[in-house]
């Protein structure tokens, strides 16, 4: 009899002990605020605990590894970088590491950038790791917002903006305008990055293809500015001279004919498709109106009325600016 005993007092202790531990599972955690905790990779499950305890996420370290190795959970806990909401209980706490739900950072590379420049920006960031063995090729990195962890490589962020690119690209070959003046998707891209280059305003850029493309059909010089800077300093934003716009070089449009051998920085979709399926017109130029946009000309002599009203209103403009100084 007294062994049936304490057979039934052990056993009422430890549904009693984990009665206990599960309630302590549910329980509010001690933190009043939002707590953000880094977990290293190869960190123990004593570690974990310990690290969360110090951070005040958790109020015992021991409940929590204690816990955790009898439900098996603590075998599935993953390094990273978690936010936990204020209060947290345990469970809260070992679910989301469990699940593997770290903090999601973001890095944007924006249209129209460079991709040197893209880079930089990629090595700049902290919280991604690793070298990139070779510059990626000019254009191949589509530009948008994208989501990472802590630790995460830059070369996985390359990868995913090169794939994104060549899926985007190849969409929009696919559904490309019949009787565009250059046959491969990568010349597409170039002109792309030409049309990025050349206006901001999204309604425009279809126009602004529809010149480039009836030049090229005419043989003529494209003659677009930003591939002369790009030529010369492809991370300059500097005002051209009329030197520059002589000076030979293989992106220089002005001299040569045809597209230039690369992109000038990466275009976003809307240049893309604008470049695949350009508008219908009869347009040979364009230059800035003044308003953040672009007079449209199909003659040479309405395109110099339009760059001359461009001069005069800049030269007022100058002046203006000159006299409130």
């Amino acid at each position: 009899m007294p062994g049936r005993w304490l057979v039934a007092a052990g056993l009422l202790a430890s549904v009693l002990a984990a009665a206990l531990l599960y309630s302590a599972f549910q329980i509010d955690g001690p933190h009043a605020q939002p707590t953000t905790v880094v977990v290293a990779p190869g960190t123990s499950l004593n570690g974990i605990a310990s690290r969360l305890e110090s951070a005040g996420v958790i109020r015992s370290a021991v409940l929590f590894e204690a816990g955790l190795r009898l439900t098996g959970v603590g075998r599935r806990l993953q390094a990273g970088e978690y936010a936990y909401p204020a209060r947290a209980s345990m469970w809260q706490v070992a679910d989301t590491m469990a699940r593997g739900e770290s903090v999601l950072h973001r890095i944007t590379l924006v249209e129209g950038i460079t991709v040197r420049q893209a880079v930089a920006l990629l090595q700049r960031n902290e919280l991604l790791t690793g070298s990139l063995a070779t510059m990626p090729p000019e254009g191949s990195l589509f530009p948008d917002t994208y989501f990472f962890r802590r630790g995460s490589p830059r070369s996985a962020i390359v990868d995913r903006a090169q794939t994104r690119m060549t899926e985007i690209l190849a969409t929009a070959w696919e559904r490309r305008s019949s009787d565009l003046p250059y046959r491969t998707p990568e010349e597409a891209l170039v002109l792309a990055s030409m049309i990025e280059a050349e206006t901001a305003q999204e309604s425009e850029r279809h126009r602004i293809a529809a010149v480039f493309v009836n030049r090229l059909r005419r043989g003529m010089r494209l003659q677009s500015d930003p591939t002369v800077l790009y030529g010369m300093d492809p991370d300059s934003s500097r005002k051209l001279s009329k030197a520059d716009l002589k000076r030979p070089h293989r992106w220089n449009t002005y001299r040569i004919r045809g597209l230039p051998p690369t992109p000038i920085g990466i275009p976003g979709r809307a240049s893309i498709d604008a470049a695949t399926r350009p508008a219908t017109t009869n347009d040979l130029y364009f230059v800035a109106n003044g308003s953040g946009g672009h007079a449209f000309a199909t003659t040479l002599r309405q395109h110099n009325r339009n760059v001359a009203r461009w001069k005069a209103l800049r030269s007022r403009t100058q002046e203006a600016s000159s006299v409130a100084e």
